[in-house]
C-alpha cells in the first residue's frame, strides 16, 4: 500500500524563516513522489506514532541538517493531484531557523535549496507551497 495512492496521506511541510525574514525553499529532485522540479516548502510523511511538529522537526534534521522551532500552525491543505492519482492532507507550520548549516542530504529528492524573499521566490512553485504563500500573505497584511 502507498501513502497518497491506496489511501489518503498526511505530508507536513513549514514555512520555515531566518533572522532576515527571508524563507527556505526547496526544488523537488527527479525521485520525488510528485511536482519534480517545483519549489516548495520543505516536508515530508508523517510516520506511524509520530506527533505532526515531531516530523517537521524530524524531516528537516535528516534532509537538510537544519534545527528548526515550530511556531504555529499556518493551515490545513488537501493536496490532490488528478494527474498523478495522488491525494495528501498537507498541514503546514510557520518555523524558525536555530540551528545547522542547510545542506541536501537526500540529492534525489531534492536538487537546490535557498533562502528567498517571500515576494520574490523561484518558479514553479508547487501546489501546496502556492496556497501557503495566498494563506501567509492573507493573514499578515
Amino acid at each position: 500500500m502507498i501513502a497518497g495512492r491506496d489511501y489518503i496521506g498526511v505530508g507536513v511541510g513549514a514555512m520555515v524563516f531566518n533572522a532576515a525574514g527571508q524563507v527556505f525553499l526547496a526544488q523537488r529532485g527527479p525521485q520525488a513522489k510528485n511536482e519534480r522540479g517545483c519549489w516548495e516548502f520543505p516536508g515530508g510523511s508523517v510516520e506511524y506514532g509520530e506527533t505532526l511538529t515531531a516530523a517537521i522537526i524530524r524531516e528537516f534534521r535528516e534532509e537538510y541538517d537544519m534545527e528548526i522551532e515550530v511556531v504555529e500552525l499556518l493551515h490545513v491543505a488537501d493536496h490532490i493531484l488528478p494527474e498523478e492519482r495522488q491525494h495528501w492532507v498537507s498541514p503546514t507550520f510557520i518555523a524558525r531557523y536555530v540551528g545547522g548549516v542547510p545542506r541536501i542530504t537526500e540529492p534525489t529528492k531534492c536538487t537546490a535549496i535557498g533562502w528567498f524573499d517571500l515576494l520574490a521566490l523561484p518558479q514553479p512553485l508547487s501546489v501546496v507551497t502556492l496556497e501557503d504563500v495566498r494563506v501567509y500573505l492573507a493573514k499578515n497584511n
